[in-house]
């Protein structure tokens, strides 16, 4: 069946957007944190898939970086081992850490992997602990109480930040042809492993790499104004003073902290976008409008 006049004439009209997008970004690295729902929607997993093989397929690089933390919680529970969290993170023992590296490392990093091949691209799973990817330190955090005398140190256990990054193996790949996925664990230097936040992980690497662009998937549309409105086009002085004026705030603090430093560090853009919209990947990168907030110096 052949296409109507005007059906023909819009898919001409979005391909022809996309080509000077497609030819500016060309050769050029794109760092992407997958998490939220397009994770678990059945739908969107297959979009996501097929965006990173067509970036990969028109020059791009893409370098995936994932989550996983509803999957580790689902396991914990079939286990019957409690999850417990401290100021968002989760307390990881000895035990929860054996869970965390079956999930990130095994099920989920494999899962996506599978996707990705099975769409037509290459990809290669990883961890931090691979080629010596992610060196780790143990996380301390302190928390102040008027009641106390001096602040209160937590321990979380096998919860870890990013001490470094060494990008070797991540340009091997990127140079053969594949995709580079990547669970979020990191190796101290005791030997042991650490579960590091994954928009961390995805905004170091992207800075090592000089990645043209961070891309964070959240279940949001994006930073929002007090008026519910969607902001996009920020400088990262205009970001600071939103931070200043109590604007971003809770949990998208975190999430704009690391695109903040993702761009004063080099990247030449960060982008917080919404998971939830089916192929939401492309259309930031390939249109005029896109579908989040985007974030330069």
């Amino acid at each position: 069946m052949s296409l109507s006049s005007d059906k023909a004439a819009e898919i001409a009209h979005v391909l022809g957007e996309a080509l000077p997008y497609i030819q500016r970004f060309r050769g050029k690295t794109v760092v992407v944190k997958y998490g939220g729902n397009a994770m678990v929607d059945e739908d969107l997993k297959s979009g996501f898939a097929r965006d990173i093989v067509l970036m990969r397929l028109v020059g791009i690089n893409p370098v995936v970086v994932h989550g996983g933390g509803p999957q580790i919680g689902r396991l914990l529970d079939k286990l019957g081992k409690e999850s417990r969290f401290v100021e968002g993170m989760r307390v990881t023992d000895s035990e929860t850490m054996d869970v965390v590296e079956m999930v990130l490392g095994g099920l989920v990093n494999k899962e996506i992997v599978n996707l990705v091949t099975r769409h037509g691209g290459r990809a290669v799973g990883l961890t931090g602990k691979d080629g010596d990817l992610i060196r780790a330190r143990k996380l301390k955090i302190t928390r102040d109480s008027p009641e106390l005398d001096a602040p209160e140190i937590i321990d979380l256990g096998h919860v870890g930040e990013v001490a470094s990054v060494d990008a070797a193996v991540v340009d091997m790949l990127v140079n053969g042809g594949f995709i580079p996925v990547i669970a979020p664990i990191g190796v101290g230097d005791d030997g042991r492993s650490y579960n590091i936040n994954a928009d961390l992980v995805a905004g170091r690497i992207a800075e090592v790499l000089g990645a043209e662009k961070l891309i964070l998937l959240t279940n949001t549309a994006g930073l929002l104004d007090k008026q519910g409105k969607l902001l996009t086009g920020l400088s990262a002085q205009e970001v600071d003073g939103l931070i200043e004026d109590g604007t971003i705030h809770g949990g998208m603090l975190p999430k704009i902290q690391c695109a903040l430093s993702a761009v004063k560090s080099g990247v030449r853009a960060a982008h917080i976008i919404d998971g939830r919209v089916d192929h939401a990947v492309l259309v930031e990168l390939f249109t005029d409008e896109g579908v989040g907030t985007l974030i330069r110096c």
